[in-house]
C-alpha cells in the first residue's frame, strides 16, 4: 500500500470558516486547520445553514476528507483551572464547538489541556481536566478530542507524554480522545527530536506511555528557544533550534503517514513552498 503524507498549514478562517478549505488548497495543501470559532471570546454565533454546506462542498470539490482537517478550538478554553466559573464557560465552548465539528463533517477538535495558573496542584488540574472532558464527550458524539502537547510554559500541563497518558487514564471513552505532537512544543519541554538519537527516544517515550495508536496529528514548527526552555515560541522550519533535518526526518517517517501534518510557522507567505518542499520529500521516502 502507499504511503499518505497529508501536509499543510493552520488556515484562516474569516469571514466565515467556508474559506478554510480554499485557502488550504490555494497553498497546496492536502491538510490543514483553522480556528472553528474566534479564539480569544467566549462566544461566537452559530453557523448559519449555508455556511455549513459551502464548507462541506468545498472539501468535498477540493477533496479535503475528515482525516485530513484538524480544526483547533478556541485558546480561552482552559479545563484544569481553578475558577469553578471559569472551567463551566470553558466546558460549555468546549461542547459547543464539538458540535461545530459535528455540523461540519468533521470527526477531530484539537485543544489544549490546560492550566493549574499555580493555585492548585498538577494532580488536581489533571482531574479536573479529564473530569471536563468526559463531561463535553458525554454531551456530544462522534467528534475525537485530540489533546495537543504542550512547552509546560506557565503552569500549562500536557508538557510531558506522562501528563498527557494520565488525563487519558481518566478519560471514560477512550475511543474518542486522541494525541497532537507540537515539535516546537516538545522540543521547549525537553524532547530533543532534533537528532536522531533523541527523535527515536521521544518515540519510544510515545509509544510506551500512550501508545502508537494515539497518535491523530503533529503541529510541524521549528523552535525559536533552545531545548527545554519552556518557552513556545514557534520558528519557521529550519531556522530555529530543531533544524531541517528532523523535519525530514519526520517526513520520512511512517509513523507521520494518514494523519494531519500542520504548520503553525510565523512565514505563512513560505508556506506554499515549504509544502511542495515536504510533499516532494514523502514523495522520495
Amino acid at each position: 500500500m502507499a504511503r499518505v503524507k497529508y501536509i499543510g498549514a493552520h488556515v484562516a478562517s474569516e469571514p466565515t470558516v467556508a474559506v478554510a478549505p480554499r485557502e488550504a488548497a490555494a497553498i497546496g495543501a492536502t491538510a490543514f486547520a483553522f480556528n472553528l470559532v474566534a479564539p480569544q471570546r467566549w462566544s461566537t454565533p452559530a453557523y448559519p445553514d449555508d455556511v455549513v454546506e459551502a464548507f462541506r462542498s468545498e472539501c468535498a470539490v477540493l477533496g479535503f476528507r475528515t482525516e485530513q482537517i484538524l480544526p483547533h478550538s478556541a485558546f480561552v478554553i482552559n479545563l484544569g483551572g481553578p475558577d469553578a466559573r471559569k472551567r463551566a464557560m470553558s466546558r460549555r465552548l468546549l461542547i459547543d464547538e464539538l458540535h461545530r465539528c459535528r455540523r461540519l463533517g468533521l470527526t477531530m477538535l484539537n485543544l489544549h489541556p490546560g492550566a493549574h495558573l499555580g493555585a492548585i496542584s498538577e494532580s488536581e488540574s489533571i482531574a479536573l481536566i479529564a473530569d471536563n472532558l468526559n463531561a463535553a464527550l458525554d454531551a456530544s458524539e462522534g467528534v475525537t478530542a485530540v489533546l495537543e502537547n504542550t512547552a509546560g510554559q506557565g503552569s500549562n500541563l500536557g508538557y510531558t507524554f506522562d501528563q498527557l497518558a494520565e488525563i487519558i487514564s481518566r478519560v471514560e471513552d477512550k475511543s474518542r480522545v486522541g494525541v497532537c505532537i507540537d515539535t516546537a512544543h516538545a522540543f521547549a519541554a525537553g524532547y530533543n527530536l532534533a537528532d536522531s538519537e533523541g527523535y527515536e527516544a521521544m518515540w519510544r517515550e510515545f509509544d510506551e506511555t500512550l501508545g502508537a495508536h494515539a497518535l491523530r496529528g503533529m503541529h510541524i514548527n521549528d523552535s525559536m528557544r533552545p531545548l527545554g526552555s519552556r518557552i513556545d515560541r514557534h520558528a519557521p522550519l529550519g531556522s530555529g533550534h530543531i533544524g531541517a533535518e528532523a523535519f525530514y526526518r519526520l517526513i520520512d517517517d511512517p509513523r507521520t503517514d494518514g494523519i494531519p501534518l500542520i504548520l503553525e510557522t510565523p512565514d505563512p507567505e513560505a508556506w506554499r513552498e515549504v509544502i511542495s518542499r515536504l510533499k516532494d520529500r514523502a514523495s522520495q521516502s
